[in-house]
């Protein structure tokens, strides 16, 4: 396999990942946290940082809304609900094991 061929099937796996978690709406952020540890913003932020290493013109919320599909704000009407006590504290115990993101 050559660097390209691995550069598209890449592109192709973040695809189908992006395309299934715009599916999944009934999947929260925090559950994603929690479980795995990244979330729709995280791979947001992993966009955001890829383009700025290459010098392409991206700002947060683009990322985001190519990762959501849709506008944040309209998604976080849409599909968000608050998190429980319960959650939210998963999420703090398990911040260590949360994904690092660089470029922001």
């Amino acid at each position: 396999m050559n660097d390209n061929n691995t550069i598209e099937l890449e592109a192709a796996a973040f695809r189908g990942l992006v395309e299934h978690l715009q599916r999944r709406t009934d999947v929260q952020n925090i559950d994603l946290m929690n479980l795995a540890g990244f979330c729709r913003n995280c791979l947001s932020k992993w966009y955001l940082s890829a383009a700025k290493e290459r010098g392409v013109s991206v700002n947060y919320d683009q990322a985001r809304e190519i990762v959501y599909g849709m506008a944040f704000d309209e998604w976080k009407e849409q599909y968000q609900i608050e998190a429980t006590s319960e959650q939210k504290k998963t999420f703090e115990d398990t911040k260590p094991l949360h994904a690092a993101i660089s470029g922001h």
